[in-house]
């Protein structure tokens, strides 16, 4: 099911996708738990289809909610913990919270560099994309 959730959400079917993201998120909660990485991968996923369809708030609640947990069941430095950070600083970018997103950004950027590398492709387009706000930003 999250793989056609996943398809539909590439195609643009925003309510189908959304329909089956909570049915995968509501079906992983209860039988893996709601700390388990795949209920918080497919909250994630549920957050992207928010998100795609310019619901910020809903959106924000499941980012903060993921990156929280992450952050305490996989650590502050996991890569997905290091996703989740993106994904919420991207959120609130859309939100016209550009003090947030950015600092969340550079603080992603930072992370990535340090675990990662510098030449791992995560760190580098989360470095672009730091660039690519700092300049719609400032011009």
């Amino acid at each position: 099911m999250a793989n056609l959730a996943s398809t539909y959400r590439n195609q643009g079917r925003w309510k189908e996708a959304e329909e089956l993201d909570v049915q995968v998120m509501e079906t992983s909660s209860r039988v893996l738990g709601e700390e388990h990485p795949d209920t918080l991968t497919s909250m994630a996923n549920l957050a992207s289809t928010y998100r795609n369809q310019g619901r910020w708030k809903e959106a924000e609640e499941l980012d903060v909610q993921v990156m929280e947990t992450r952050k305490r069941v996989l650590g502050e430095e996991h890569p997905s913990t290091l996703t989740s950070m993106a994904n919420l600083a991207s959120t609130y970018r859309n939100q016209g919270r550009w003090k947030e997103a950015l600092e969340l950004m550079v603080e992603c950027v930072q992370s990535r560099k340090k675990i990662l590398g510098t030449e791992h492709p995560h760190t580098k387009s989360s470095l672009n994309t730091l660039h690519e706000w700092q300049r719609e930003r400032w011009f």
